[in-house]
């Protein structure tokens, strides 16, 4: 698949990761669908940058937690558009401890709901439009909270249910890639600490001490968070050049996964 042209969906666009996304896809001369619900000023931000550009889009305010709203997102889609090609998977809430503290009933089944149902409901109506398409292409956002839980320096940011949720996704990729198969691509980009998603430019990381950001970033490889242009450069990889790839799961962590185990030197032995 080659982006020109090409109709794309950017789920939560309103601010940070899904609005990069989106610009970054209009630029390379996608058609992009925008949703947004709340974040008020930042989503007036988001129209009125598109607005700007003068570029083929289609911003909708919408609850994706309710299955008759996304049914009508995808109805608006087919009749501006004519069907769709790429589909970004962004929709997610966590609800960090150092921010939220301890779990209330509404706030586990608003991360159940927009983390993991809101997904299924989106690619399950966006299906029969990539499968038209002939060379449709899903990539679902996840996080590696999936793999490391409320744990380690971690811990004050993922928190129970939003980890749960993110390893339910990893199912649904598997689930997803069989569904869409031969005709769709689905796969799976695992984000660690980026800027506006779980570090900078999120609210629980200035919550974090000094000492406890930097047991993260220690905790990574590559001695940083994420920037969003690394994001951009693994999701054009996976929309134009990973043709035979289908049901994975890309890691996108700097080493986070990892950063807890060093690799001694060699002992001189005893022989």
């Amino acid at each position: 698949m080659k982006i020109p042209g090409k109709t794309a969906l950017v789920l939560g666009a309103s601010k940070g990761i899904g609005k990069h996304i989106a610009l970054a896809l209009a630029s390379a001369g996608a058609n992009v669908v925008l949703t947004y619900y709340d974040w008020p000023e930042d989503s007036r931000k988001m129209q009125q940058e598109f607005a700007a550009l003068g570029h083929e889009h289609l911003a909708v305010k919408i609850d994706l937690r309710n299955a008759d709203e996304i049914a009508g997102l995808f109805a608006r889609i087919e009749k501006r558009f004519g069907g769709l090609d790429i589909l970004i998977n962004n929709i997610e809430r966590g609800g960090m401890p150092v921010v939220h503290g301890p779990y209330t009933p509404e706030q586990w089944d608003l991360e159940m709901a927009t983390t993991l149902k809101a997904k299924w409901f989106v690619f399950n109506h966006a299906l029969p439009l990539l499968k038209a398409s002939g060379e449709g292409t899903a990539i679902t956002i996840s996080s590696i909270a999936a793999l490391v839980g409320r744990s380690g320096p971690a811990g004050l940011i993922f928190n129970d249910g939003y980890s749960a949720a993110n390893r339910a996704v990893s199912s649904f990729t598997e689930t997803w890639a069989r569904q869409g198969a031969p005709e769709v691509r689905v796969n799976e980009l695992m984000l660690g600490f980026f800027e506006t998603r779980h570090a900078e430019g999120t609210r629980g990381w200035p919550l974090l001490s000094e000492g406890e950001q930097q047991a993260i970033i220690n905790h990574t490889l590559l001695g940083r968070t994420g920037k969003l242009a690394d994001i951009s450069k693994a999701l054009f990889f996976l929309i134009e050049d990973a043709s035979f790839m289908t049901g994975s799961v890309i890691r996108l962590d700097g080493g986070y996964i990892l950063g807890a185990e060093r690799v001694p030197p060699m002992p001189a032995g005893v022989l």
